[in-house]
């Protein structure tokens, strides 16, 4: 299902749409390497691979040509339009709700408030436990180095810049997820 939306989207952009298939199916690869591990979360691998592949389908539409994003909006918005996206193909809202809420470690309402962030003035942290683990998952892959995968504490500094919230978000994640043994 997957390849079709992205098909329709990205017709002519064969750079992004490498960059966007190469980090997603990392991000999806991981997912399903951790939901595998933990069979008592009773998470829907099939929904969190097809969700995992189109979480950042918004980023056709935004402003960021270092890597090959020739849209209008700011990078911060490609959550929010991957969503609309979704909502506009008629794919279930739990599709779109994977979009809104994988930026950084989730946004609270009081994130955007306080940084006047372009986006909707609503809460946008994953709840489920799908949303949860494609967030967490997307925070080890950039699109600027599609051939590394972040350790942990890559992840932790990339997410620190963001505030001790944004960062423990991310940690009791990675405590569902990955819990030291």
């Amino acid at each position: 299902m997957y390849k079709q939306i992205i098909d329709k989207y990205y017709v002519g952009c064969d750079a992004l749409r490498h960059i966007l298939l190469t980090h997603s199916q990392s991000v999806a690869q991981r997912a399903l390497q951790i939901a595998s591990l933990h069979p008592e979360l009773h998470i829907d691998c099939n929904f969190v691979e097809q969700a995992a592949m189109l979480h950042d389908i918004g980023i056709i539409r935004v402003d960021a040509p270092g890597i090959e994003c020739h849209g209008t909006e700011p990078y911060i918005r490609h959550g929010v339009c991957g969503a609309e996206m979704l909502r506009s193909e008629g794919l279930p809202e739990r599709f779109a709700r994977v979009c809104e809420r994988h930026t950084g470690a989730g946004l609270t309402l009081d994130d955007i408030v306080s940084q006047d962030l372009p986006l909707p003035h609503q809460d946008m942290q994953p709840e489920t436990i799908e949303e949860k683990l494609i967030c967490y998952a997307d925070k080890f892959y950039s699109k600027t180095h599609l051939d590394r995968e972040k350790t942990i504490e890559q992840a932790e500094r990339s997410l620190a810049k963001f505030g001790g919230d944004t960062l423990a978000r991310f940690r009791k994640m990675k405590e569902l997820f990955e819990p030291e043994k």
